[in-house]
């Protein structure tokens, strides 16, 4: 069973999410957005697209578009792949703390679908649909956290 099908997302038809893509690795950016449409599709969210150069990106574009207040959610896709230096250790804590500070100081719905894998194999066996769906289930999240919102916004 997928970690997507574990939760089923009420109560979010017609959201708003932005799907945030590095293409660095192109074969996997492919499979994590396939996963994350089709996962949208299903819950009835209005999707969004845009591409930034890498992981390191992805915050600083959610946050850019967190500020025009457009979208109910954000969906960071992409992936690093553990090289020869230190280089991968900063892009993934980075990218994930500044994610992290979205998602809990500025109350945003953030799916976290960065691959952070040693080998190129790792991250298809997780990106592919078929197999690992981590954008599908990234998408979910998101979704999760915006149907939490509502919740909340609706008991005020």
């Amino acid at each position: 069973m997928k970690d997507s099908d574990r939760f089923p997302v009420a109560n979010v038809a017609g959201a708003r999410v932005l799907l945030v893509i590095s293409p660095y690795y192109c074969s996997i950016a492919d499979h994590l957005q396939r996963g994350a449409e089709a996962a949208a599709e299903k819950a009835g969210a209005v999707l969004d697209r845009v591409f930034v150069p890498g992981a390191f990106e992805l915050p600083a574009a959610i946050a850019q578009a967190a500020k025009t207040g457009a979208y109910d959610g954000y969906v960071a896709l992409g992936c690093v792949i553990r090289g020869e230096t230190s280089h991968y250790d900063y892009v993934c804590g980075e990218s994930a703390r500044a994610l992290m500070d979205l998602s809990v100081k500025d109350g945003l719905a953030i799916g976290y679908g960065i691959l952070t894998v040693d080998t190129k194999e790792q991250a298809e066996a997780r990106a592919d649909t078929a197999r690992g769906d981590k954008g599908g289930d990234a998408t979910t999240a998101c979704l999760a956290m915006i149907a939490l919102q509502r919740r909340w916004a609706a008991q005020q």
